[in-house]
């Protein structure tokens, strides 16, 4: 789509990208590639001509609204939504491209790409489902304030090879849904056997692949800080490089999209399922974050300036008052987010006693066993201090868990809260529960009602809209699941019963 490296673009610097400097900025492209995300966290886009993007990169373009109306495999939702429906007629929502978004996709021939947010026709305002615009009036909110944030992200996922066909040929990856109807999940192979984490051999075995991702991640603006096998057969772990908390969500989107488009190329299917074996650790997406001042010198705000003498409790003594207080309405409603931080069925399979996932609400000083790790001196350094929460999976969406965090922690500033639970025990067990806090969501039914019911925090800092929303789309998965016989049913009852 392009006929120049995009390394002779003019010098612009995307955060301050104007609709006037696109023309020579994409002189010599005739396509552009623009996508925005659904509730789950998908990319929904499409190409479009050079000339066409140009002529409504201001103002614009129609984009069906159904997208928020069906689920991840396009069935719409049984019970009908407010967003997209029969009676709007599944109408079009207002598409508008952010241009501060701009990179190229390396794996495209350097097409361009831009992200987009979804508006409501009537009100031009983002709609309240929409991943960008939830993210961004969380932050609106901090920056009102004269507050900032930073985010990093961390996603563990298995990969699996695309299995040979009769003739002894590989498949395409995008087969293995076609293979899976045909055989058990256990018959798909993983990239690499066995348990070894952080093996500096075992990447050498998909070389090709290993640095390809790490390489097209660095040319597509979500760069990676460490890339590392994690303990499990066929899975890696990336931890991405850390920044603006709206640049990190779009970043740990598009981390995905490299993932699985490299993946496709080497005929490999990565699985950012949360459990997708049974008896083996499942896929983590923790977040970090902290919040800085909005001035240039982005103070970490989270530090202390000095070693509280008489702190409530050992493990915040580097810890400010506005760290506590964010600390204390992270733990005071996580509960009632649960349907966002473990969105699908499969993500409770995750959240196990003894699996290395928290369970509990809880939290301690470099805790890993903790629903909220906190990383601050004196094992770390003051402007490196932060949250690290812990019970998102890789299945999650990144814009939503992090407006989750941002609003849940806000709030606990606003009301000056106190920490209500002391920090989880050193010798506690690993992922077990805990008399000192509250035992998280075990479905996404419990999870989802905790969500939707009236009290909830949820709609105290997100609003009716789009909790009913979100929370019909939750319920949607759940009756599926629901009206699903599944082949652990089958093979215990087929006979015996």
């Amino acid at each position: 789509m392009s006929s120049t490296d995009p390394s002779t673009d003019p010098s612009t610097d995307p955060s301050t990208l104007t609709a006037e400097q696109l023309p020579q900025l994409l002189e010599h492209d005739t396509a552009v590639k623009v996508a925005g995300l659904d509730v789950d966290g998908l990319l929904r886009g499409k190409l479009m001509a050079k000339s066409k993007f140009l002529s409504i990169c201001t103002a614009g373009f129609g984009f069906c609204s159904v997208i928020f109306g069906w689920d991840m495999h396009d069935q719409t939702y049984f019970r009908e939504l407010g967003i997209s429906n029969k009676e709007n007629g599944y109408r079009d929502l207002i598409a508008i491209p952010d241009l501060s978004s701009f990179r190229r996709i390396p794996w495209e021939n350097d097409v361009p790409f831009f992200l987009v947010s979804f508006h409501d026709p009537d009100t031009m305002q983002t709609v309240s489902a929409c991943p960008r615009g939830m993210l961004k009036r969380q932050v609106d909110k901090l920056r009102e304030n004269g507050y900032g944030a930073m985010a990093g992200a961390e996603y563990e996922f298995y990969q699996f090879r695309a299995p040979q066909t009769h003739d002894g040929s590989e498949r395409n990856s995008s087969s293995t849904a076609t293979f899976l109807r045909d055989n058990p999940v256990d018959a798909l192979p993983s990239l690499t056997e066995g348990m070894f984490g952080y093996s500096i051999t075992r990447p050498v075995h998909n070389q090709d692949y290993y640095y390809g991702i790490f390489d097209a991640c660095t040319k597509f603006n979500c760069g990676i800080e460490g890339w590392h096998t994690e303990s499990g057969p066929g899975v890696f772990e990336a931890a991405l490089e850390f920044g603006e908390i709206q640049a990190m969500a779009d970043k740990a989107s598009l981390f995905k999209l490299t993932v699985k488009s490299l993946a496709s190329k080497h005929g490999i299917t990565p699985c950012f399922m949360a459990k997708p074996r049974a008896n083996l650790p499942g896929n983590s997406g923790h977040m970090h974050v902290s919040l800085v001042s909005s001035s240039d010198t982005k103070k970490n705000l989270f530090a202390r300036d000095s070693e509280d003498p008489s702190p409530p409790y050992p493990d915040v003594r580097f810890l400010s008052d506005l760290g506590r207080h964010f600390l204390a309405g992270l733990l005071d409603g996580l509960p009632d987010i649960m349907p966002i931080l473990a969105p699908n069925v499969n993500s409770y399979k995750r959240l196990v006693e003894n699996f290395w996932a928290p369970v509990t609400v809880s939290w301690g000083l470099e805790h890993r066993a903790a629903s909220i790790r906190i990383i601050s001196p004196p094992t770390s350094s003051a402007k490196a201090t932060r949250f690290e929460v812990r019970v998102p999976g890789a299945d999650t969406n990144p814009h939503f868990v992090l407006a989750a965090i941002l609003a849940l922690g806000w709030r606990g500033v606003e009301k000056k809260m106190e920490i209500p639970i002391p920090p989880l025990g050193k010798g506690e067990d690993v992922g077990g529960a805990s008399d000192k806090g509250v035992r998280l969501a075990k479905s996404l039914k419990e999870a989802t009602d905790t969500f939707m019911r009236k009290e909830s925090v949820a709609r105290e800092v997100f609003g009716d809209e789009f909790v009913d929303h979100f929370g019909g789309t939750r319920q949607h998965e759940i009756r599926l699941w629901d009206e699903a016989v599944t082949d652990w049913e089958v093979r215990r009852y087929i006979e015996t019963v």
